[in-house]
């Protein structure tokens, strides 16, 4: 199991600056993903509440980042690890700016990219970019064949509900872009299994989470496809200096867990640690914790 990081981009570190250190210690580290999430609108009166707590979104979020440009600049810095976006909400994109930033990016990188797109859970989002909510599954749906179409052979077109693409070349084409889907509802645990290269997961206890592997690969099976990948994010809110025992404290309990889940198979996991911590150098020295324990 490859263990990774979410990259520098929320309220206090939302300066891309920091990206190029923080991304090249961290590698050095031994942290094998680097990943950057997208928030691109935050309500300070949210219609829908966040999916965690009370249901306030964190504030950190209010300041962020553009997760390619972060991610971008960490192509940059580093030479090995993965870079991914977890996630990207697809429907808020015109595709065929997706398709050209990924693919730039992917090049950038030498192969080291994963698309992570998912559906977002604010309607503020939506809203502020002009799109219906109502339509975002569907929206998520054209815009993966719409990337097929643009990242495949020329001549491309694509002729859909949301989107028209008249015939045109569209070059240069990216190598191999995983595809990785989020979400856990019925509906998107369906589309991971049937159309997605990965899972981008949330840390469910073992037992529900060994139950939804199941049910994605259950998907998976009948599209006529094998196992899918799974990328799991944890947010642990770890306090950046120790203050417990570390034989039985949360830095290991974390590690029991991830030692639970790459028992059953789970490929990747990345920390985010942005919430507990102010700065690159507890953001890494508290990551530094957590690795240790793992052994």
């Amino acid at each position: 199991m490859r263990l990774g990081l979410a990259l520098p981009q929320l309220g206090p570190f939302a300066d891309p600056r920091l990206i190029p250190g923080f991304a090249a210690e961290a590698e050095r580290a031994g942290f094998q993903s680097l990943w950057a999430s997208e928030r691109v609108h935050y309500a300070t009166r949210p219609s829908s509440p966040y999916p965690g707590g009370d249901g306030t979104p964190p504030k950190r979020m209010g300041a962020t980042v553009d997760p390619l440009l972060v991610l971008a600049v960490a192509a940059t810095a580093t030479s090995s690890a993965i870079l991914g976006t977890s996630t990207m909400s697809a429907p808020l994109h015109a595709p065929v700016h997706l398709a050209r930033r990924l693919a730039g990016l992917e090049q950038l990188s030498g192969g080291r990219l994963i698309a992570g797109f998912g559906l977002s859970w604010s309607k503020d989002e939506y809203e502020a970019a002009g799109v219906p909510w109502h339509e975002r599954g569907a929206r998520l749906d054209e815009a993966l064949d719409v990337l097929n179409a643009l990242w495949g052979p020329d001549p491309v077109r694509h002729e859909g509900r949301f989107w028209t693409l008249p015939e045109a070349e569209f070059q240069p084409k990216p190598g191999l872009i995983p595809i990785y889907l989020g979400g856990a509802s019925p509906a998107a645990l369906r589309r991971a299994g049937r159309r997605g290269d990965g899972w981008l997961g949330v840390p469910l206890p073992v037992e529900p989470l060994h139950r939804v592997l199941g049910t994605i690969n259950e998907h998976a099976a009948a599209a006529g496809r094998g196992p899918v990948p799974t990328a799991l994010r944890i947010n642990p809110m770890i306090q950046p200096t120790p203050t417990d025992d570390p034989a039985t404290g949360p830095v290991e309990q974390l590690a029991d867990y991830l030692r639970a889940v790459e028992r059953l198979g789970v490929a990747d996991v990345f920390l985010d640690l942005q919430f507990t911590t102010d700065t690159p150098e507890q953001l890494l020295a508290l990551a530094g914790r957590i690795r240790s324990a793992l052994g």
